[in-house]
């Protein structure tokens, strides 16, 4: 046979081989040389306009062939997330395996089905792409030009050719000559029967070691050192440096934030997710918002990432975010609606207003993944608006969080001239000299055999869909590991799982052999990254500023003696003495009372933990008492304005609850996190009951009473224009203790003559077993109030203060307030004098499930501190 002199090819699988070979053919300057897969060798033989089937043409075609295809069986699960995934297998592992559905059909319903699908994909592709098949017969008929177009074939590192492509291979072989060089990899046994050339080589003996480590994340640990040494110490040229795993999925965020760690150009040959990237996480952004809905978290992620030119965030001023309430959740259209509907120019940094095109951003957020191709054409651009297209090819658009996760992209990095990590049929096609083995672990590698998703076994024998299952490739992949490695094969598994299970050795790694035992916290030989190589050298660490500073705390919170790790500091601090000398509040006082050093962290050091704006699945009791309170304060307001709390009978008041629950519920929807929707309309349902019960509880009677909500004493600015018993910026100072006292009384009802009061303070919780007085500093409402009132409106009025559980329907008066008052003015007179010391220490309520800076406290606290 005659051929082209000048024209030579070379087949190979997989990018990395074919780019590595290229390289090589370059570097040598080896003209005339073509190095391709099997498919494209097809496609350069066909000639003309044809052109193999791509993924994304397939995805693309089968997105839009399903929802119009009636598939029979299918047609129940054909537009549910993973069915593009699922047809796309199907119908490679068809075309590969070279089976005709449509003249097959009639064998089986689910024949028929995925041959409509595959009819219809067919006709959505481009005239110019085929499948393997169509491919195989256009080549056959130009298979007289092979010896111009092609020249002399070899092939390369392929242990294996779908059915599909042997018959062009036999015609090839007939008229340009062909070597299939195996090297010392297996040759499979149907090449027997074709006239071909097999080039075959001993098998290299590669210095092989066996390792276990502690967990996958061990492995990762252990593999990014050994790749380190060996670059670093050994000399070892990046480029000849693999890691490989049967199925990388596992180990892929171990090494992505190894690499960054470790300074390392760890090359991806499979890809890296595209949420990885800053685009990716654009797209991630805006599909959380169509799928889950308008909330305030979300929509400043997505003005973080997409707020740059050619976006609709463009048109809004810098800092606008700050027009947004800061504890709001704004998690529903409503609640955008109401922001939207009384915001003014004065309220935008430039003092214009921008308001329409907030609400333009939002109109066209809220139309949902239904949208999201025009949601995503606006807010998109560049490499984001492809990641976003792709990700609407892959799948539904109700599902796009969750196929963005799953999308890959190239990590920009040269295979070949840095260390890689990859799947291992990859590596058994392009070896390398240096190589580790990862994941070596029963039901890892190999993996198990699972059916196909639309093709069950029993439809179609796995031999004949799946000619060389999973398993069989797992097992072939590592034996051509073995054998093609020139100088170092390292084996590599992990001894548990993340849960901590025992993890069983690979049938592959055959009887038990002298294994290197790995210790989690093993000093290492060499350090991949600064932070490994602190923790390698204890005395290095030991002198680095913050080490000894984290030590000395520590030690410090386990000693007997109180330091300044535990609250203590120099007498007279002035930041102490500033404090003291604010005006107070009953919650002040008693987180003085009962958690000093909790008291310097919130009003000395201002520390506070930001409300969540994420939705709670139940309102906590603080929140629960909150919106009790709101709602009473606002029902009292309508009843006194028309005739008086005194006066009205039960439906008046059951009307004004009504009304004020409505209202509560607006603002608080505004303004902060609600739980969803059931459970909302049931907490405001136990809102209106407690509301009144507390309204209708008479308890003493009061002649021709006035009552009053919310009353603001000492210095607080009144919360609503309703009238006030005395003027709130009166101070109220408590005698021989320093302090002056602010804040709101829950509930006031003065007589027509002035000279009775009712103090009363809610609670929506349970009511203790026993009396109470001050209880440890835990009940200072009733003394403190019934003081104020006192010194507000004359010593000569009567009062009587209670706490009033409207669950029970509970009064618990405070039988003797003076004697109360003068019980806490010691206790008052003594914290002031021991914070004044320096002792901003712990208390009873340090720690607690009401202190929401017990995170600042040394881990383990209730059980070690």
């Amino acid at each position: 046979m005659s051929t082209n002199p000048n024209r030579r090819t070379i087949l190979a699988h997989g990018r990395l081989a074919v780019r590595e070979m290229r390289l090589n053919a370059a570097r040598q300057r080896l003209h005339g040389l073509q190095i391709l897969s099997f498919e494209q060798l097809a496609v350069r033989l066909a000639g003309g306009f044809a052109r193999a089937i791509d993924d994304e043409s397939l995805r693309t075609a089968i997105q839009v062939s399903l929802p119009e295809t009636p598939l029979g069986e299918l047609d129940g699960i054909k537009l549910l997330p993973g069915m593009v995934d699922a047809a796309t297998d199907t119908l490679r592992k068809v075309w590969r395996s070279g089976i005709d559905l449509a003249a097959r059909a009639h064998e089986n319903p689910r024949l028929e089905s995925i041959a409509r699908l595959e009819a219809a994909v067919q006709e959505q592709l481009a005239s110019g792409m085929m499948r393997p098949t169509d491919l195989v017969s256009a080549a056959l008929k130009r298979v007289v030009y092979a010896p111009a177009v092609l020249g002399s074939v070899e092939i390369v590192g392929i242990t294996e050719l779908s059915p599909s492509w042997r018959p062009l291979l036999v015609a090839l072989a007939a008229h340009v000559p062909v070597v299939w060089v195996a090297g010392p990899r297996p040759v499979p046994e149907w090449l027997a029967a074709i006239d071909i050339k097999v080039c075959c080589s001993p098998a290299l003996a590669p210095e092989q070691h066996m390792v276990s480590a502690a967990t996958s994340y061990h492995e990762a640990i252990e593999a990014i050192r050994w790749a380190r040494a060996l670059i670093v110490t050994d000399g070892v040229n990046p480029a000849d440096i693999a890691i490989a795993a049967a199925s990388p999925g596992e180990y892929d965020d171990h090494f992505l934030a190894l690499r960054a760690d470790a300074n390392l150009d760890l090359h991806f040959v499979h890809g890296i997710k595209v949420t990885t990237t800053r685009e990716g996480q654009a797209a991630a952004a805006l599909a959380d918002i169509l799928i889950h809905g308008l909330s305030q978290i979300r929509m400043r992620r997505l003005a973080a990432l997409c707020g740059s030119k050619n976006s609709p965030f463009e048109s809004l001023p810098q800092g606008w975010l700050r027009v947004l309430p800061a504890d709001a959740p704004l998690a529903s259209l409503s609640a955008w609606e109401r922001l939207l509907s009384r915001l003014a120019p004065a309220d935008w940094p430039d003092e214009q207003d921008h308001t329409p095109a907030l609400r333009g951003i939002v109109d066209l957020l809220s139309k949902g993944h239904a949208a999201a191709d025009e949601v995503g054409a606006a807010f998109l651009t560049g490499r984001a608006l492809s990641i976003w297209r792709k990700a609407l090819l892959a799948g539904p658009p109700v599902s796009l969080d969750t196929t963005l996760e799953n999308l890959k992209q190239d990590d920009g990095l040269d295979a070949c001239v840095s260390p890689a990590w990859m799947p291992a049929s990859e590596l058994a096609a392009s070896p390398r000299r240096y190589v580790r083995l990862i994941g070596l672990n029963s039901s890892r590698w190999p993996r198990g055999i699972s059916e196909d998703r639309l093709l069950s076994d029993h439809i179609i024998a796995p031999a004949e869909l799946d000619p060389l299952p999973i398993n069989a490739a797992d097992r072939r992949d590592f034996e051509t590991i073995l054998t093609t490695t020139e100088i170092e094969v390292t084996m590599s598994r992990a001894r548990r799982d993340s849960d901590g299970r025992l993890l069983g050795r690979s049938a592959l790694l055959g009887p038990v052999t002298e294994e290197n035992y790995i210790d989690r916290n093993a000093v290492p030989a060499h350090a991949f990254s600064e932070t490994d190589r602190l923790m390698a050298r204890p005395d290095e660490f030991a002198n680095d500023s913050q080490a000894i500073s984290a030590l000395t705390t520590w030690r410090d919170w386990h000693r007997k003696e109180i330091t300044p790790h535990d609250g203590l500091v120099r007498a007279s601090h002035p930041l102490l003495l500033d404090i003291l000398a604010r005006v107070q509040s009953a919650s002040s006082l008693r987180l003085l009372l009962r958690s000093p050093l909790s008291f310097v962290w919130r009003y000395g050091m201002r520390l506070q933990m930001p409300e969540s704006g994420r939705e709670p699945l139940v309102l906590d009791p603080l929140a629960m008492g909150d919106l009790v309170h709101m709602t009473l304060d606002l029902a009292l307001q309508n009843l006194e304005a028309n005739g008086g709390l005194a006066n009205a009978v039960d439906a008046q008041i059951s009307d004004a609850i009504e009304v004020a629950a409505r209202s509560v519920a607006g603002i608080w929807e505004n303004e902060r996190a609600v739980p969803p929707p059931v459970i909302w309309r049931r907490t405001l349902d136990d809102v209106r009951t407690l509301a009144e019960r507390a309204l209708t509880y008479r308890g003493e009677h009061l002649d021709d009473a006035r009552s009053y909500g919310e009353v603001a004493f000492g210095g607080a600015i009144p919360k609503t224009s309703a009238d006030s018993p005395w003027n709130a910026a009166t101070p109220v100072a408590i005698p021989e203790t320093g302090f002056a006292i602010k804040g709101y009384i829950d509930r006031l009802d003065l007589s027509g003559d002035g000279k009775r009061a009712l103090v009363r303070d809610y609670k929506t919780g349970r009511p203790p077993k026993n009396d109470i007085s001050i209880n440890g500093g835990c009940e200072l409402q009733r003394c403190l109030y019934a003081f104020a009132v006192k010194a507000l409106l004359g010593a000569d009025v009567s009062i009587r203060a209670s706490l009033l559980y409207p669950r029970t329907e509970t009064d618990l008066q405070l039988t003797d307030p003076e004697a109360t008052l003068a019980e806490l003015t010691g206790y008052l007179r003594a914290a002031s004098t021991s914070l004044s010391a320096g002792h901003a220490l712990i208390g009873p309520d340090t720690g607690g499930p009401y202190d929401d800076l017990a995170f600042a406290l040394p881990a383990n606290a209730g059980a070690t501190y």
